[in-house]
């Protein structure tokens, strides 16, 4: 029945699905100081380091058959990262970012009036999809500032169809034992799919830590996502991966973009992955220098959440004058850019990344400046 017929007036206009129009869309950290001669933008937690050279080789070698689809199914790639990791490729499905792929559960998974449930300080991305895939976004407490297994479970519901879980967690940096994910997911009906974003991953140092394989290998109902913007420094490629079970392969592939990865980031990611060594200076930088900025940040008399992942999260003081706002304006008068945390409900918190060593040092030295410290 047409809406003249049931009565009710037509649009003026084509209007978006209920929900659409209900979501605070995403805002990527900014990446410029006016009036500013050099930048340091520390607020998207890109690597110093850059991508591989072998990985930028890779991508330049595809600059002359750009007239070229790549292959639909990224079949080199995704048994690239079944040897780095020990996988079967035909569990892997790859995605332009990890965004793409929390996008495509979503639409896979949640019809109208689902819930799906993520913690408050969690990535922004999750009540995004849900949002737009009809759902309700169900938002749980955390226990400082670290997910909390037990609120999570008591806000399942018959209507729970999606539990999205980053760990480590962005914006804050901690993250959940992998005796805590296991127990997270004993409890969740079988019909609720945990999704595990596991984009920096590659940066945990602790041993009782485990990205999600082991819960995708041996589980029906979990799904662990990836991506090559961090530790690989192919951000600008949008390029990430999931491990799942069958079903939930067969399920995404019948739905996502037939070309969804281009050809230049399935030869990136393949050089990048396979380039060991590079990943390994990768990660020995960050852990010097995340050790370096929380230790000499906290001498200044500001809170910082520990983290394993490759920023910090430093609290301001409500203080007039030196709240996180203010903190803000005055580093990025000084071309050192970090990001605003209000949206992740954090308004007196800002998100550092690990950059290099000039910008690191020059961050703590303004900061003991703006402090009044120095």
């Amino acid at each position: 029945m047409n809406r003249i017929m049931s009565g009710t007036p037509p649009s003026t206009r084509p209007t978006p699905r209920p929900g659409v129009l209900d979501i605070a869309a995403y805002v990527p950290g900014k990446n410029t100081a006016p009036g500013v001669a050099k930048v340091f933008k520390l607020s998207s937690n890109e690597t110093p380091l850059g991508p591989s050279p072998r990985a930028i080789a890779a991508y330049q070698g595809w600059a002359d058959h750009l007239e070229e689809y790549p292959d639909g199914s990224a079949s080199d790639l995704r048994e690239a990262i079944g040897r780095a990791f020990g996988l079967d490729p035909n569990r892997i499905v790859c995605g332009a970012g990890s965004d793409d792929l929390l996008h495509l559960l979503a639409h896979a998974y949640l019809v109208d009036g689902d819930e799906a449930i993520h913690t408050i300080h969690g990535f922004l991305i999750y009540p995004i999809a849900a949002l737009g895939a009809g759902a309700k976004p169900v938002v749980v407490p955390e226990k400082d500032y670290t997910a909390d297994v037990d609120a999570i479970l008591t806000a399942v519901t018959n209507k729970t169809r999606i539990v999205f879980i980053a760990n480590p967690n962005n914006p804050t940096g901690t993250c959940l034992s992998f005796d805590e994910m296991k127990r997270l997911h004993r409890g969740l009906p079988p019909n609720v799919l945990l999704v595990i974003d596991a984009a920096y991953a590659e940066y945990v140092r602790h041993n009782d830590y485990e990205a999600g394989i082991e819960l995708v290998a041996t589980s029906e109902n979990v799904v662990m996502c990836r991506t090559f913007s961090k530790i690989h420094g192919l951000a600008a490629l949008r390029l990430g991966w999931m491990f799942a079970p069958a079903h939930v392969v067969d399920a995404i592939n019948r739905i996502r973009g037939p070309f969804n990865v281009t050809g230049p980031a399935i030869a990136a990611g393949i050089a990048a992955i396979e380039d060991v060594e590079h990943q390994q200076r990768s990660r020995e930088h960050n852990t010097r220098w995340l050790d370096w900025l929380t230790h000499e940040i906290s001498k200044l008399g500001l809170k910082v959440t520990p983290s394993v992942a490759n920023f910090v999260l430093i609290h301001f003081p409500e203080t007039k004058g030196r709240t996180a706002k203010n903190a803000d304006a005055f580093l990025t008068a000084r071309g050192l850019i970090l990001r605003q945390t209000t949206a992740y409900k954090l308004p007196n918190a800002l998100r550092m990344t690990v950059g290099s060593e000039e910008a690191n040092r020059l961050v703590v030295a303004a900061l003991e400046e703006f402090l009044g410290k120095s």
